[in-house]
């Protein structure tokens, strides 16, 4: 009897040894080499493919004719995949149980199945399960095709058939190929899958959508190679107990990445939000000290958030530096400018910062804002609920500029905001109609200015 042929493989950079080690001698992480079972090779095309045999051509050459985009019927959606779904493109959904992945893919599934073929596979749910989740959500489902099965050469030589336009697979760690010898879900059946269901993809121009489940850690289970497969990889975010999700990009090769859509989860399922701004901003009619509203730009919008500060003598010994929404290194730079360049003292002081909305914010642009509340939070100094500030702090205490302040400066504006502290550089050249706009140079002149 021969020997089966066994192989390591990377979970993190997808490199392959031929025994195991306690470390991968290529990315250098940790115990993430696995047991991989290498799949023989087939001379014969791969059953269920369709197209012609391989040739080359020259660039100008190809046919763009059949790549146009078409839309999910969600605009927040499209947004995140740079316009809508490209024909033939692979999109991998991440996100944590009962964030809504299924839900927005069902809803999404039911809207195209009207103007083009579809197939939905589900490996983890009956298709009564389904029905019954579509008619709690009021969705037409007559024209989508559903199908049970987590075989994918079976899915396959079905979707060779049927010829779908836009298919999903739910979820891809439930799907097995049977000459790869090891359970669903592992890093040799999640990578092959894949890479079976991609060719699929490529060769018969379906746009292919993979659900992925989530480690503890907020990754998508299997191995990193996964990711690099896929044309995109969209995560949703949100607090299982909140109402609102954030579906983000992380990877796409069609568009722009960090673009951001905002949903709202209803008994009916995922509803856009037009307006993201407002839900963040929640403002209260009192008027407290500590509180200012920064202008982030996410992907190719301005988001207007809520930053908090409260700043509390400490009784402990030691201060405490509590951080949600923004990083607490920089929190801890953004303090000792603070000290340095404006003269407010914190040493001794517990500091607390919160992004209202459970934003996150990753730019630069809040430093200044940041800073601001903390001082005034601080001093007991009320900043105006209708001003808006954002600038970046360098470490000497200047105020450099951002990206996109006209932009910016006019989405304010739209929320009725009348004043804005900016970066000297950012100052518009012409007075924007309905709000005063107060450059700073340096920390301390923003600080004396409040």
């Amino acid at each position: 009897m021969a020997k089966k042929k066994v192989a390591y493989v990377c979970q993190q950079c997808g490199s392959e040894s031929t025994k195991w080690q306690g470390q991968c001698p290529d990315c250098h992480e940790w115990n993430s080499l696995v047991e991989f079972v290498p799949r023989k090779s087939k001379k014969e095309p791969t059953r269920g493919y369709s197209g012609s045999k391989s040739e080359v051509k020259t660039l100008k050459d190809v046919s763009l004719e059949d790549v146009s985009r078409f839309s999910t019927g969600m605009s927040e959606f499209d947004r995140v995949l740079g316009g809508g779904i490209v024909p033939g493109s692979v999109i991998l959904i991440g996100g944590d149980p009962g964030i809504g992945k299924s839900s927005i893919l069902l809803q999404v599934m039911t809207k195209l199945s009207q103007r083009y073929n579809t197939l939905y596979v589900t490996g983890e749910e009956s298709l009564e399960q389904v029905a019954l989740r579509a008619k709690r959500m009021g969705l037409s489902a007559d024209q989508l095709k559903m199908m049970i099965e987590t075989d994918v050469e079976s899915i396959v030589e079905v979707a060779g058939k049927e010829k779908p336009m836009v298919m999903v697979i739910d979820s891809i760690q439930t799907m097995q190929l049977a000459e790869v010898q090891s359970a669903a879900g592992g890093v040799s059946q999640v990578r092959e899958s894949a890479a079976y269901l991609t060719h699929f993809a490529k060769r018969n121009n379906c746009a292919l959508f993979l659900v992925g489940h989530v480690t503890k850690s907020g990754e998508v289970a299997g191995p990193r190679v996964l990711e690099h497969i896929v044309d995109a990889v969209i995560f949703i975010e949100g607090q299982n107990d909140g109402r609102y999700r954030v579906m983000r990009s992380l990877k796409n090769r069609f568009g722009a990445v960090n673009e951001l859509g905002i949903f709202a989860m209803t008994d009916a399922g995922m509803k856009e939000v037009k307006n993201p701004s407002a839900i963040f901003l929640n403002r209260s009619e009192q008027e407290i000290a500590g509180s200012t509203i920064v202008s982030m730009w996410e992907g190719s919008r301005p988001l207007l958030a809520e930053v908090q500060a409260l700043v509390d003598e400490n009784h402990f010994g030691q201060p405490r530096r509590v951080c949600v929404g923004v990083d607490s290194n920089r929190i801890a730079m953004l303090l000792a400018i603070l000290h340095r360049h404006a003269k407010v003292n914190v040493g001794d002081q517990d500091v607390f910062i919160n992004v209202v909305g459970g934003v996150k914010i990753i730019e630069t642009s809040a430093d200044l804002s940041i800073v601001l509340a903390i001082s005034s939070s601080l001093r007991n100094r009320i900043i105006p609920k209708d001003w808006i500030i954002f600038g970046e702090v360098g470490l000497s205490g200047e105020i450099r500029p951002v990206p996109y302040g006209q932009e910016r400066i006019q989405e304010a504006q739209k929320h009725g905001f009348t004043k804005a502290i900016i970066p000297f550089s950012n100052k518009p050249k012409r007075a924007v109609q309905g709000i005063e706009v107060v450059a700073v140079k340096t920390l301390l002149e923003a600080v004396e200015y409040i």
